[in-house]
């Protein structure tokens, strides 16, 4: 939850409209909007606290995908003094044509999908896949 709610902060600096959905939504953990409701994206956020070459999706990822929905993937690293966010902001047809899924080792065979960073980090603080907020002169 902490990644979402980093998102929507920054998305709110930026002049859009955030607002986290309940936990049970499905695809979208923010709903974003510019100044004029205008137009609005489905936000998928998608945090690493630990391991930062990679992001784990789900399935539906693959098939879930619109010029709207925009995944934001973020990486939370502690450093010496301070602590650096990373954000990777990919838009959701390009996350599914790059991401990658496969089987387990293990005995459970489960299926994996993950999408890798060295896919996406031209994508790094690409916030510019939102446009721009407009905000109105009062």
């Amino acid at each position: 939850m902490r990644g979402v709610y980093l998102v929507a902060a920054e998305l709110s600096r930026l002049g859009f409209i955030a607002s986290p959905t309940s936990r049970s939504a499905v695809g979208a953990d923010i709903l974003a909007t510019d100044q004029q409701c205008s137009k609005t994206y489905s936000v998928q956020v998608k945090t690493n606290a630990k391991t930062f070459g990679f992001w784990r999706v789900g399935a539906k990822a693959r098939e879930m995908h619109s010029p709207t929905h925009i995944y934001v993937l973020v990486n939370l690293r502690k450093g010496k003094d301070a602590e650096r966010i990373d954000y990777f902001i990919v838009p959701s047809e390009v996350l599914a044509a790059k991401m990658i899924s496969g089987i387990s080792k293990s005995e459970s065979k489960s299926e994996w999908h993950q999408i890798n960073m060295n896919e996406v980090a031209s994508y790094k603080d690409n916030w510019e896949v939102f446009g721009s907020a407009k905000l109105c002169a009062t």
